[in-house]
């Protein structure tokens, strides 16, 4: 069988699920927008507001370099940004974190026939859009014995926004371990799959339980090949 290597894309210690065929890719390059034309900036009302902003000119940094980009040649010559929603601080949850200590682990589907191997760390309890959610947060299984990832946790979820804003199939975001009870998650952050712009990828799954029954408009739009 083929031997699988891991290649990891660095961002703010961030990290993003991807597969490649009979290579697996945990990557941390998320997209971004251009809130902005060439030469012109934006003065940020806050300094969440910039964070979310640099992250974004980040993420199409990563988009445009061919050694980080999930774009095949023919979209990444002629990209500019991601389209992004505007920056929206409301989308930005400070969550009770319950961790799940006797929680068993278990496969993750991916949209191959790949799967990886998971465990909910903990379940995120927060108000959105003025009501009560919650999220499970999972921890791959095949990243514990790396120091460097190991306090690297995964949230995929659905949300209302799907099919028509954003990708049908969910997003992701990208968190770390909280040294207490309380998780910020921020959805400006949410990310598509890589498969949504290089059917070479392999992406895990979002678990149904994970559905958001609220828009989330915030985050990565989908991707528009046209």
């Amino acid at each position: 069988s083929s031997k699988f290597k891991l290649y990891f894309c660095k961002n703010s210690f961030r990290m993003k699920y991807a597969i490649v065929l009979s290579v697996v890719f945990l990557m941390a390059c998320g997209q971004g927008k251009k809130y902005h034309d060439e030469g012109k900036s934006v003065t940020p009302k806050s300094d969440l507001v910039a964070d979310i902003l640099d992250y974004q000119k980040k993420q199409n940094e990563s988009f445009r370099d061919p050694d980080s980009s999930p774009l095949p040649d023919k979209y990444r010559k002629d990209f500019e940004g991601l389209d992004f929603f505007e920056p929206d601080t409301n989308y930005i949850v400070k969550a009770h974190f319950v961790r799940t200590p006797d929680a068993e682990p278990f496969l993750m589907p991916t949209t191959t026939d790949r799967q990886t191997q998971e465990v909910v760390y903990g379940i995120a309890h927060f108000n959105l859009n003025g009501e009560e959610h919650q999220l499970e947060v999972y921890q791959s299984l095949g990243l514990m014995d790396d120091e460097e990832y190991e306090e690297y946790l995964f949230l995929p979820f659905l949300d209302n926004t799907n099919g028509e804003e954003t990708y049908g199939g969910g997003r992701y975001i990208d968190l770390t371990i909280p040294e207490g009870d309380t998780l910020i998650i921020d959805f400006n952050k949410a990310y598509n799959p890589y498969c949504v712009y290089n059917k070479k990828y392999s992406c895990p799954l979002v678990p149904r339980q994970n559905y958001l029954r609220t828009k989330v408009r915030a985050g990565v739009k989908n991707f528009n090949k046209d």
